[in-house]
């Protein structure tokens, strides 16, 4: 019976390039899922289109202002008292405070100038508006 010499024994090797391969591609996995998370909570509306919109993901307030005249704020009916009664309240907590309104492209452009100069007399200065993405 021959015996094995102990220092032919070969050392294991590590492939390691797979390993960083699988790693690559769960980090591009989770990248890619973890944007289409960040989705805001509003009712689905119309946007008008635009070339040159950018994405915005700070927004404190998503005011919705659909063509029969409701308003929302996110997903939830709210009136323009309460509306700018909560804004207020944000205002004075959070100076980077912005809304963002998410008005239908058929509204009429006086009721979003409107809203908007309502809100200014509450105090909120900083305001964006939503339009549907680049080149759809």
């Amino acid at each position: 019976m021959q015996l094995r010499n102990v220092r032919d024994r070969k050392t294991p090797e590590l492939i390691i390039i797979p390993m960083i391969d699988i790693m690559f591609f769960l980090l591009v996995f989770f990248m890619l899922s973890t944007m289409y998370m960040i989705d805001l909570k509003t009712i689905p509306v119309k946007l008008p289109q635009a070339a040159h919109a950018a994405t915005d993901t700070t927004t404190t307030f998503a005011v919705s202002l659909k063509n029969d005249g409701s308003l929302y704020l996110g997903d939830a009916p709210t009136d323009i008292q309460s509306l700018i009664t909560q804004s207020s309240i944000e205002q004075k907590n959070n100076p980077r405070f912005a809304i963002v309104i998410r008005a239908d492209k058929d509204v009429d452009y006086g009721r979003v100038i409107e809203l908007i100069d309502k809100l200014k007399g509450a105090g909120i200065t900083r305001f964006g508006l939503a339009t549907d993405g680049a080149g759809k």
